[in-house]
Protein backbone atom coordinates (compact mmCIF):
# COMPACT_ATOMS: atom_id res chain seq x y z
CA UNK A 1 0.00 0.00 0.00
CA UNK A 2 1.77 3.26 -1.06
CA UNK A 3 0.45 5.70 2.39
CA UNK A 4 1.13 9.00 0.15
CA UNK A 5 -1.47 7.98 -2.13
CA UNK A 6 -4.01 6.31 0.66
CA UNK A 7 -3.40 7.52 4.12
CA UNK A 8 -5.79 5.02 6.10
CA UNK A 9 -3.99 6.47 8.86
CA UNK A 10 -5.72 9.28 9.10
CA UNK A 11 -8.65 7.50 9.87
CA UNK A 12 -7.53 5.65 12.49
CA UNK A 13 -7.90 4.84 16.25
CA UNK A 14 -4.37 4.12 17.90
CA UNK A 15 -5.01 2.25 21.12
CA UNK A 16 -1.61 1.99 23.30
CA UNK A 17 -0.72 -1.28 25.01
CA UNK A 18 1.66 -0.24 28.29
CA UNK A 19 2.67 -4.71 28.01
CA UNK A 20 3.90 -5.26 31.61
CA UNK A 21 0.40 -4.10 32.55
CA UNK A 22 -1.99 -5.45 29.95
CA UNK A 23 -2.29 -9.13 31.35
CA UNK A 24 -0.19 -11.96 32.65
CA UNK A 25 -0.78 -15.29 31.40
CA UNK A 26 2.78 -17.22 33.01
CA UNK A 27 2.00 -16.13 36.44
CA UNK A 28 4.77 -14.11 36.89
CA UNK A 29 3.18 -10.64 37.86
CA UNK A 30 4.49 -9.28 34.43
CA UNK A 31 2.21 -8.60 31.41
CA UNK A 32 3.66 -10.16 28.47
CA UNK A 33 3.16 -10.61 24.40
CA UNK A 34 0.57 -13.87 24.92
CA UNK A 35 -1.67 -11.66 26.78
CA UNK A 36 -2.00 -8.96 24.22
CA UNK A 37 -2.82 -11.60 21.74
CA UNK A 38 -5.18 -13.01 24.21
CA UNK A 39 -6.94 -9.47 24.31
CA UNK A 40 -7.04 -8.09 20.60
CA UNK A 41 -10.65 -9.23 20.24
CA UNK A 42 -11.43 -6.92 23.33
CA UNK A 43 -9.38 -3.92 21.63
CA UNK A 44 -10.81 -5.03 18.07
CA UNK A 45 -14.74 -4.92 19.49
CA UNK A 46 -13.37 -1.64 21.04
CA UNK A 47 -12.91 0.11 17.27
CA UNK A 48 -9.06 -0.11 17.37
CA UNK A 49 -7.18 0.04 13.97
CA UNK A 50 -3.85 0.29 15.17
CA UNK A 51 -2.25 -1.37 18.50
CA UNK A 52 0.46 0.46 19.78
CA UNK A 53 2.75 -1.93 22.12
CA UNK A 54 5.25 -0.48 24.23
CA UNK A 55 8.75 -1.51 24.21
CA UNK A 56 9.32 -5.51 24.60
CA UNK A 57 12.64 -6.00 23.47
CA UNK A 58 15.39 -7.64 25.33
CA UNK A 59 16.43 -5.04 28.54
CA UNK A 60 17.66 -4.61 31.62
CA UNK A 61 14.40 -2.78 32.35
CA UNK A 62 15.68 -0.01 34.61
CA UNK A 63 13.47 2.43 32.18
CA UNK A 64 11.10 -0.81 31.94
CA UNK A 65 12.27 -1.58 28.15
CA UNK A 66 12.73 2.02 26.97
CA UNK A 67 16.42 0.92 27.62
CA UNK A 68 17.30 -1.55 25.15
CA UNK A 69 19.91 -4.09 24.64
CA UNK A 70 18.97 -5.89 22.05
CA UNK A 71 16.43 -4.37 19.46
CA UNK A 72 16.16 -7.43 17.75
CA UNK A 73 15.04 -10.09 20.04
CA UNK A 74 12.29 -10.04 22.87
CA UNK A 75 12.93 -10.58 26.54
CA UNK A 76 12.47 -13.53 28.25
CA UNK A 77 9.74 -11.10 30.47
CA UNK A 78 7.55 -10.92 27.57
CA UNK A 79 8.04 -14.06 25.74
CA UNK A 80 9.79 -14.96 22.62
CA UNK A 81 9.92 -14.03 19.02
CA UNK A 82 7.06 -17.21 18.16
CA UNK A 83 5.20 -15.03 20.94
CA UNK A 84 5.46 -12.10 18.85
CA UNK A 85 4.91 -14.15 15.10
CA UNK A 86 1.51 -15.47 16.66
CA UNK A 87 0.51 -11.82 17.92
CA UNK A 88 0.82 -9.92 14.56
CA UNK A 89 -0.75 -13.15 12.83
CA UNK A 90 -4.08 -13.10 15.52
CA UNK A 91 -3.92 -8.98 14.81
CA UNK A 92 -4.01 -9.15 10.88
CA UNK A 93 -6.77 -11.73 11.25
CA UNK A 94 -8.99 -9.12 13.05
CA UNK A 95 -7.83 -6.68 11.17
CA UNK A 96 -5.85 -5.12 13.28
CA UNK A 97 -2.52 -3.27 12.55
CA UNK A 98 0.92 -3.68 14.66
CA UNK A 99 2.70 -0.72 16.17
CA UNK A 100 5.75 -1.34 18.01
CA UNK A 101 8.25 1.51 19.58
CA UNK A 102 11.56 2.33 18.76
CA UNK A 103 13.83 3.61 21.23
CA UNK A 104 16.76 4.98 19.19
CA UNK A 105 17.86 8.23 20.11
CA UNK A 106 19.90 5.82 23.42
CA UNK A 107 20.57 1.95 24.26
CA UNK A 108 20.81 0.30 27.51
CA UNK A 109 24.12 0.78 28.90
CA UNK A 110 24.07 -3.15 28.91
CA UNK A 111 23.91 -3.37 24.87
CA UNK A 112 26.97 -4.83 23.26
CA UNK A 113 27.39 -1.49 21.68
CA UNK A 114 27.99 0.51 24.45
CA UNK A 115 30.20 -1.89 26.38
CA UNK A 116 32.51 -2.36 23.26
CA UNK A 117 32.41 1.80 23.25
CA UNK A 118 33.13 2.80 26.45
CA UNK A 119 36.44 -0.34 26.40
CA UNK A 120 38.35 2.52 24.74
CA UNK A 121 38.69 5.24 22.50
CA UNK A 122 39.92 3.48 19.42
CA UNK A 123 37.48 0.54 19.12
CA UNK A 124 35.25 0.20 15.84
CA UNK A 125 32.41 1.39 18.17
CA UNK A 126 34.51 4.42 20.42
CA UNK A 127 32.39 7.26 18.26
CA UNK A 128 28.78 5.08 18.10
CA UNK A 129 27.94 7.35 21.67
CA UNK A 130 28.13 10.90 22.55
CA UNK A 131 31.90 11.09 24.61
CA UNK A 132 33.48 13.97 25.48
CA UNK A 133 36.31 15.37 27.31
CA UNK A 134 36.54 17.29 30.37
CA UNK A 135 36.89 20.62 31.45
CA UNK A 136 40.11 21.72 32.62
CA UNK A 137 38.74 21.93 36.17
CA UNK A 138 37.06 18.62 35.81
CA UNK A 139 33.65 19.30 34.93
CA UNK A 140 31.45 18.28 32.35
CA UNK A 141 32.17 19.98 28.98
CA UNK A 142 28.77 22.03 29.08
CA UNK A 143 25.42 22.84 30.85
CA UNK A 144 23.39 20.11 29.29
CA UNK A 145 20.83 18.43 32.23
CA UNK A 146 19.06 15.44 31.62
CA UNK A 147 14.88 15.04 32.08
CA UNK A 148 14.99 12.56 34.91
CA UNK A 149 16.96 15.08 36.90
CA UNK A 150 20.86 16.67 37.08
CA UNK A 151 23.41 16.87 34.69
CA UNK A 152 23.25 14.62 31.38
CA UNK A 153 26.62 13.80 31.93
CA UNK A 154 28.22 10.91 33.17
CA UNK A 155 31.55 10.27 33.94
CA UNK A 156 33.41 7.15 32.99
CA UNK A 157 36.77 6.02 33.99
CA UNK A 158 37.56 3.62 31.06
CA UNK A 159 37.61 5.85 28.93
CA UNK A 160 38.56 8.83 31.22
CA UNK A 161 35.74 10.77 29.33
CA UNK A 162 32.38 11.95 30.04
CA UNK A 163 28.78 9.86 27.69
CA UNK A 164 25.87 12.17 27.51
CA UNK A 165 22.21 11.06 29.04
CA UNK A 166 19.41 12.80 28.23
CA UNK A 167 17.45 10.24 30.48
CA UNK A 168 18.65 7.63 33.23
CA UNK A 169 22.17 7.11 34.11
CA UNK A 170 22.31 3.92 32.19
CA UNK A 171 21.22 5.46 29.21
CA UNK A 172 23.61 6.83 27.26
CA UNK A 173 22.68 8.77 24.22
CA UNK A 174 23.56 7.40 20.61
CA UNK A 175 25.68 9.46 18.15
CA UNK A 176 23.73 10.07 15.32
CA UNK A 177 26.30 12.07 13.32
CA UNK A 178 28.30 8.76 12.91
CA UNK A 179 26.44 7.40 9.77
CA UNK A 180 26.92 3.60 11.26
CA UNK A 181 24.60 4.25 13.90
CA UNK A 182 22.02 5.27 11.53
CA UNK A 183 22.99 2.43 9.42
CA UNK A 184 22.22 0.02 12.21
CA UNK A 185 18.96 1.44 13.01
CA UNK A 186 17.38 1.12 9.87
CA UNK A 187 18.69 -2.78 9.56
CA UNK A 188 16.98 -3.03 12.96
CA UNK A 189 13.79 -1.60 11.67
CA UNK A 190 14.20 -3.30 8.80
CA UNK A 191 13.90 -6.47 10.76
CA UNK A 192 10.70 -5.88 12.24
CA UNK A 193 8.87 -4.36 9.52
CA UNK A 194 9.79 -7.97 7.45
CA UNK A 195 8.29 -9.30 10.28
CA UNK A 196 4.83 -7.98 9.65
CA UNK A 197 5.12 -4.92 11.76
CA UNK A 198 2.58 -2.18 10.25
CA UNK A 199 3.97 0.79 11.90
CA UNK A 200 6.45 1.89 14.28
CA UNK A 201 6.00 4.45 16.95
CA UNK A 202 9.58 6.83 17.39
CA UNK A 203 10.33 7.45 21.06
CA UNK A 204 11.63 10.64 22.01
CA UNK A 205 12.13 11.53 18.49
CA UNK A 206 13.97 14.16 18.32
CA UNK A 207 16.53 13.67 20.72
CA UNK A 208 18.36 11.88 18.16
CA UNK A 209 21.02 14.49 17.42
CA UNK A 210 23.33 17.18 19.58
CA UNK A 211 25.32 19.70 18.31
CA UNK A 212 28.90 18.28 17.97
CA UNK A 213 30.30 21.58 19.10
CA UNK A 214 28.44 21.10 22.49
CA UNK A 215 27.38 24.53 23.43
CA UNK A 216 25.85 24.97 26.30
CA UNK A 217 21.75 25.43 26.48
CA UNK A 218 20.84 29.73 27.15
CA UNK A 219 18.45 30.21 30.04
CA UNK A 220 14.31 29.34 28.80
CA UNK A 221 12.92 32.46 27.89
CA UNK A 222 9.73 30.64 28.39
CA UNK A 223 10.00 27.74 31.36
CA UNK A 224 9.08 24.16 29.77
CA UNK A 225 6.51 22.67 31.41
CA UNK A 226 4.46 20.59 29.13
CA UNK A 227 7.54 17.81 29.34
CA UNK A 228 8.60 18.02 33.04
CA UNK A 229 7.45 18.88 36.23
CA UNK A 230 8.24 22.03 38.18
CA UNK A 231 10.47 20.41 40.50
CA UNK A 232 12.72 19.60 37.86
CA UNK A 233 15.32 22.14 36.59
CA UNK A 234 15.29 20.51 33.08
CA UNK A 235 12.64 23.15 32.25
CA UNK A 236 15.08 26.31 33.34
CA UNK A 237 16.86 25.64 29.68
CA UNK A 238 16.06 26.47 25.94
CA UNK A 239 17.46 23.15 24.75
CA UNK A 240 18.72 24.16 21.15
CA UNK A 241 21.80 22.46 21.43
CA UNK A 242 21.17 19.01 23.31
CA UNK A 243 18.25 18.02 20.91
CA UNK A 244 15.47 19.11 17.90
CA UNK A 245 18.92 19.49 16.34
CA UNK A 246 18.44 20.37 12.19
CA UNK A 247 19.89 17.26 10.90
CA UNK A 248 17.51 14.67 12.18
CA UNK A 249 15.15 15.62 9.64
CA UNK A 250 17.57 13.65 6.87
CA UNK A 251 17.55 10.81 9.19
CA UNK A 252 13.80 10.77 9.47
CA UNK A 253 13.25 10.89 5.45
CA UNK A 254 15.74 7.92 5.53
CA UNK A 255 13.21 6.44 8.16
CA UNK A 256 10.29 7.35 5.85
CA UNK A 257 11.87 5.68 2.66
CA UNK A 258 12.68 2.15 4.56
CA UNK A 259 8.91 2.86 5.90
CA UNK A 260 7.19 3.17 2.24
CA UNK A 261 8.94 -0.05 0.92
CA UNK A 262 6.71 -1.94 3.56
CA UNK A 263 3.94 0.10 3.56
CA UNK A 264 3.95 0.77 7.28
CA UNK A 265 3.48 4.06 9.27
CA UNK A 266 5.22 6.00 11.98
CA UNK A 267 4.39 8.32 14.91
CA UNK A 268 6.62 10.27 16.46
CA UNK A 269 6.84 11.58 20.23
CA UNK A 270 8.15 15.01 20.08
CA UNK A 271 9.10 16.67 23.85
CA UNK A 272 10.19 20.27 22.76
CA UNK A 273 10.28 24.11 23.85
CA UNK A 274 8.29 24.22 20.50
CA UNK A 275 6.82 20.88 20.14
CA UNK A 276 3.73 22.27 17.95
CA UNK A 277 6.77 23.44 15.42
CA UNK A 278 8.80 20.21 15.54
CA UNK A 279 5.39 18.33 15.23
CA UNK A 280 5.15 20.76 11.85
CA UNK A 281 8.33 20.09 10.58
CA UNK A 282 8.36 16.46 11.15
CA UNK A 283 5.37 15.52 9.54
CA UNK A 284 5.36 18.35 6.47
CA UNK A 285 5.85 17.19 3.09
CA UNK A 286 4.95 13.68 3.16
CA UNK A 287 8.57 12.32 3.34
CA UNK A 288 9.23 12.27 7.07
CA UNK A 289 6.81 10.89 9.87
CA UNK A 290 3.18 10.30 8.82
CA UNK A 291 1.84 11.70 12.46
CA UNK A 292 3.06 13.26 15.66
CA UNK A 293 1.94 14.07 19.09
CA UNK A 294 3.24 16.13 22.02
CA UNK A 295 2.53 16.03 25.37
CA UNK A 296 0.88 19.44 25.11
CA UNK A 297 -2.06 17.60 25.90
CA UNK A 298 -0.90 15.54 28.67
CA UNK A 299 -0.90 19.02 30.63
CA UNK A 300 -3.10 20.12 33.47
CA UNK A 301 -4.71 22.22 31.55
CA UNK A 302 -8.38 22.12 30.59
CA UNK A 303 -9.93 24.64 29.25
CA UNK A 304 -11.40 25.33 25.75
CA UNK A 305 -9.45 27.92 25.25
CA UNK A 306 -6.05 25.72 25.74
CA UNK A 307 -7.38 22.66 23.68
CA UNK A 308 -8.17 25.13 20.54
CA UNK A 309 -4.92 27.26 20.64
CA UNK A 310 -3.06 24.03 20.48
CA UNK A 311 -5.03 22.58 17.23
CA UNK A 312 -5.55 25.98 15.72
CA UNK A 313 -1.61 26.68 16.52
CA UNK A 314 -0.46 23.44 14.98
CA UNK A 315 -2.96 24.07 11.97
CA UNK A 316 -1.34 26.99 11.24
CA UNK A 317 2.25 25.98 11.12
CA UNK A 318 1.69 22.70 9.65
CA UNK A 319 2.62 22.21 5.57
CA UNK A 320 0.67 19.15 4.77
CA UNK A 321 1.36 17.03 8.04
CA UNK A 322 -1.04 15.64 10.64
CA UNK A 323 -1.34 15.19 14.41
CA UNK A 324 -2.50 12.32 16.40
CA UNK A 325 -4.01 14.00 19.37
CA UNK A 326 -3.55 12.40 23.13
CA UNK A 327 -5.01 12.90 25.93
CA UNK A 328 -2.92 10.29 28.19
CA UNK A 329 0.08 7.50 28.22
CA UNK A 330 2.35 6.03 30.06
CA UNK A 331 4.10 8.81 31.43
CA UNK A 332 1.09 10.95 32.23
CA UNK A 333 -1.47 11.34 35.06
CA UNK A 334 -4.87 9.34 33.69
CA UNK A 335 -6.99 12.03 32.19
CA UNK A 336 -10.00 11.59 34.31
CA UNK A 337 -7.74 12.36 37.78
CA UNK A 338 -5.73 15.38 35.55
CA UNK A 339 -8.59 16.75 34.30
CA UNK A 340 -11.45 15.55 36.46
CA UNK A 341 -10.38 17.04 39.95
CA UNK A 342 -11.30 15.51 43.19
CA UNK A 343 -14.45 13.81 42.13
CA UNK A 344 -14.09 13.07 38.42
CA UNK A 345 -17.21 11.19 36.91
CA UNK A 346 -18.22 8.88 34.03
CA UNK A 347 -19.43 11.32 32.13
CA UNK A 348 -16.25 12.96 32.19
CA UNK A 349 -14.46 10.32 30.21
CA UNK A 350 -17.28 10.01 27.79
CA UNK A 351 -16.85 14.12 27.24
CA UNK A 352 -13.57 13.94 26.81
CA UNK A 353 -13.17 10.76 24.24
CA UNK A 354 -15.99 12.34 22.12
CA UNK A 355 -13.90 15.51 21.97
CA UNK A 356 -10.66 13.63 21.39
CA UNK A 357 -12.62 12.17 18.46
CA UNK A 358 -13.42 15.40 16.90
CA UNK A 359 -10.54 16.76 16.74
CA UNK A 360 -8.64 16.90 13.22
CA UNK A 361 -5.80 14.08 13.69
CA UNK A 362 -5.65 10.94 14.55
CA UNK A 363 -6.86 9.78 18.17
CA UNK A 364 -4.59 7.70 20.19
CA UNK A 365 -5.92 5.96 23.47
CA UNK A 366 -4.25 4.67 26.14
CA UNK A 367 -4.95 1.57 27.69
CA UNK A 368 -7.71 1.76 30.48
CA UNK A 369 -9.08 5.15 29.61
CA UNK A 370 -11.68 3.41 27.63
CA UNK A 371 -12.62 2.46 31.14
CA UNK A 372 -12.43 5.47 32.71
CA UNK A 373 -9.86 4.86 35.06
CA UNK A 374 -8.32 7.03 37.77
CA UNK A 375 -4.78 7.79 38.31
CA UNK A 376 -3.80 4.46 41.28
CA UNK A 377 -1.91 5.75 44.07
CA UNK A 378 1.45 4.10 44.53
CA UNK A 379 2.30 3.97 48.21
CA UNK A 380 6.12 4.94 47.93
CA UNK A 381 7.68 1.33 49.37
CA UNK A 382 6.11 -0.07 45.79
CA UNK A 383 7.34 2.35 43.54
CA UNK A 384 8.92 1.04 40.77
CA UNK A 385 9.84 4.27 38.54
CA UNK A 386 13.28 5.78 39.21
CA UNK A 387 11.40 9.16 38.14
CA UNK A 388 9.42 9.53 40.97
CA UNK A 389 11.57 7.75 43.42
CA UNK A 390 13.91 10.96 42.21
CA UNK A 391 11.44 13.28 42.72
CA UNK A 392 9.56 12.01 45.48
CA UNK A 393 6.94 13.94 47.29
CA UNK A 394 6.70 16.52 45.34
CA UNK A 395 6.47 14.46 41.75
CA UNK A 396 5.42 10.26 42.31
CA UNK A 397 6.81 9.31 38.89
CA UNK A 398 4.23 7.30 36.53
CA UNK A 399 3.54 4.38 38.11
CA UNK A 400 0.10 5.96 38.78
CA UNK A 401 -0.84 5.35 35.35
CA UNK A 402 0.54 1.87 34.80
CA UNK A 403 -1.06 -0.27 37.24
CA UNK A 404 -2.63 -3.17 35.79
CA UNK A 405 -5.78 -3.11 33.86
CA UNK A 406 -8.52 -4.96 35.41
CA UNK A 407 -10.41 -7.15 33.65
CA UNK A 408 -12.62 -8.83 36.51
CA UNK A 409 -13.99 -8.86 40.16
CA UNK A 410 -14.08 -12.33 39.72
CA UNK A 411 -10.21 -13.56 39.94
CA UNK A 412 -7.52 -12.12 41.92
CA UNK A 413 -5.61 -8.98 41.36
CA UNK A 414 -8.85 -7.74 38.97
CA UNK A 415 -7.62 -11.20 36.59
CA UNK A 416 -4.70 -9.68 35.65
CA UNK A 417 -2.25 -12.14 37.09
CA UNK A 418 -2.32 -15.01 38.56
CA UNK A 419 0.56 -14.09 41.12
CA UNK A 420 1.97 -10.72 42.08
CA UNK A 421 1.84 -7.98 40.25
CA UNK A 422 4.51 -6.43 39.23
CA UNK A 423 2.83 -2.55 40.47
CA UNK A 424 -0.38 -2.98 42.84
CA UNK A 425 -4.18 -3.16 41.14
CA UNK A 426 -5.58 -0.12 42.21
CA UNK A 427 -8.70 -1.13 44.85
CA UNK A 428 -10.70 1.84 43.06
CA UNK A 429 -10.08 0.32 40.01
CA UNK A 430 -12.11 -2.77 40.52
CA UNK A 431 -15.74 -0.95 40.07
CA UNK A 432 -14.55 -0.21 36.47
CA UNK A 433 -13.64 -3.51 35.41
CA UNK A 434 -13.96 -4.59 32.38
CA UNK A 435 -16.23 -7.60 32.86
CA UNK A 436 -18.45 -5.46 34.70
CA UNK A 437 -18.80 -2.74 32.20
CA UNK A 438 -19.59 -5.51 29.35
CA UNK A 439 -23.21 -5.75 31.00
CA UNK A 440 -23.63 -1.79 31.47
CA UNK A 441 -25.06 -0.31 27.97
CA UNK A 442 -24.51 2.99 29.51
CA UNK A 443 -21.11 2.56 30.48
CA UNK A 444 -17.88 4.29 29.41
CA UNK A 445 -16.70 0.80 27.85
CA UNK A 446 -19.95 0.71 25.76
CA UNK A 447 -19.92 4.11 24.91
CA UNK A 448 -16.79 3.92 23.46
CA UNK A 449 -17.94 1.29 21.42
CA UNK A 450 -20.60 3.46 20.32
CA UNK A 451 -18.46 6.45 19.83
CA UNK A 452 -15.62 5.01 17.92
CA UNK A 453 -18.25 3.09 15.54
CA UNK A 454 -20.25 6.64 15.30
CA UNK A 455 -17.27 8.32 14.17
CA UNK A 456 -16.80 5.82 11.59
CA UNK A 457 -20.39 7.07 9.09
CA UNK A 458 -19.18 10.47 10.00
CA UNK A 459 -16.06 11.19 7.38
CA UNK A 460 -16.23 14.84 8.17
CA UNK A 461 -14.84 14.32 11.63
CA UNK A 462 -11.83 11.37 10.20
CA UNK A 463 -11.31 13.79 7.53
CA UNK A 464 -12.03 17.39 7.42
CA UNK A 465 -10.47 20.58 7.81
CA UNK A 466 -11.45 22.26 10.96
CA UNK A 467 -12.54 25.38 12.80
CA UNK A 468 -13.42 26.89 16.06
CA UNK A 469 -16.02 29.09 17.11
CA UNK A 470 -16.21 31.77 20.01
CA UNK A 471 -17.84 30.43 22.72
CA UNK A 472 -18.10 30.64 26.79
CA UNK A 473 -15.60 28.79 28.80
CA UNK A 474 -15.89 26.04 29.13
CA UNK A 475 -17.36 25.31 25.82
CA UNK A 476 -15.35 24.17 22.78
CA UNK A 477 -16.69 24.81 19.76
CA UNK A 478 -15.56 23.75 16.28
CA UNK A 479 -16.76 22.93 12.74
CA UNK A 480 -15.38 20.07 10.40
CA UNK A 481 -15.83 20.53 6.53
CA UNK A 482 -14.89 17.98 4.00
CA UNK A 483 -15.71 18.70 0.37
CA UNK A 484 -19.12 16.87 -1.01
CA UNK A 485 -20.46 16.48 2.81
CA UNK A 486 -22.16 18.45 5.31
CA UNK A 487 -20.00 20.20 7.93
CA UNK A 488 -20.20 19.16 11.35
CA UNK A 489 -20.96 21.46 13.71
CA UNK A 490 -19.65 20.09 17.50
CA UNK A 491 -19.81 21.96 20.85
CA UNK A 492 -18.58 20.50 24.15
CA UNK A 493 -18.93 21.19 27.75
CA UNK A 494 -15.99 20.68 29.37
CA UNK A 495 -17.11 21.82 32.92
CA UNK A 496 -19.22 19.93 35.74
CA UNK A 497 -22.08 22.50 35.33
CA UNK A 498 -24.65 22.68 32.76
CA UNK A 499 -24.85 26.06 30.28
CA UNK A 500 -26.56 27.90 28.15
CA UNK A 501 -25.71 30.11 25.50
CA UNK A 502 -25.95 31.82 22.41
CA UNK A 503 -24.05 30.24 18.97
CA UNK A 504 -24.92 32.08 15.71
CA UNK A 505 -23.45 29.31 13.34
CA UNK A 506 -25.84 26.96 15.20
CA UNK A 507 -28.90 28.31 13.36
CA UNK A 508 -30.20 25.87 10.87
CA UNK A 509 -28.27 22.93 12.38
CA UNK A 510 -29.99 19.30 12.08
CA UNK A 511 -29.09 17.40 15.04
CA UNK A 512 -27.22 14.46 14.15
CA UNK A 513 -27.68 11.82 16.95
CA UNK A 514 -25.74 8.25 17.52
CA UNK A 515 -22.89 10.02 19.56
CA UNK A 516 -25.10 8.94 23.33
CA UNK A 517 -24.19 12.31 24.72
CA UNK A 518 -26.88 14.82 25.95
CA UNK A 519 -27.23 18.40 24.64
CA UNK A 520 -29.94 20.50 22.53
CA UNK A 521 -29.96 23.49 20.38
CA UNK A 522 -33.12 25.43 19.47
CA UNK A 523 -32.41 27.72 16.93
CA UNK A 524 -28.95 29.89 18.12
CA UNK A 525 -29.58 28.85 21.69
CA UNK A 526 -27.39 25.77 23.11
CA UNK A 527 -27.73 23.74 26.15
CA UNK A 528 -25.21 21.68 27.14
CA UNK A 529 -25.70 19.78 30.81
CA UNK A 530 -22.67 18.87 32.61
CA UNK A 531 -20.03 17.56 30.27
CA UNK A 532 -22.44 17.04 27.26
CA UNK A 533 -22.16 17.82 23.72
CA UNK A 534 -24.16 18.34 20.33
CA UNK A 535 -23.44 17.51 17.10
CA UNK A 536 -25.42 18.52 14.09
CA UNK A 537 -25.34 18.73 10.41
CA UNK A 538 -25.34 22.20 8.60
CA UNK A 539 -25.96 21.77 4.97
CA UNK A 540 -23.42 23.18 2.15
Amino acid sequence: MNNQITPWWREAIIYQVYPRSFLDTNGDGVGDLPGITEKLDYIAELGADIVWISPFFTSPMKDFGYDISDYCDVDPLFGTLADFDALIAKAHSVGLKIMIDQVLSHTAEAHPWFVESRKSRDNPKADWYVWADPLPDGNPPNNWLSVFGGSSWQWDSRRKQYYLHNFLVSQPDMNFHHPEVQQAHLDNLRFWLARGVDGVRMDACNFHFHDPALRSNPVATNRDTATVTDVNPYGMQAHIYDKTRPENIAFLQKIRTLLNEFGAVAIGEVGADDALGVMADYTADGDKLHMAYSFNLLTSTFTAAYIRSQVEEFEARVKGGWASWSVGNHDAMRVMSRWGGGAPTPALAKLVLAMQCSLKGTPCLYQGDELALLEAEVPFELLQDPYGITFWPEFKGRDGCRTPMPWTTEAPHAGFTSGTPWLPVAPQHLANAAAGQESDPHSPLNFARRLIAWRRQQPQLTRGDIVFFDAPEPVLALQRDLAGHPSVLAMFNLGPAPITFTLEQAAGAVVLSGHGLPGSVDGTSVTLPAYGAWFGSIAA
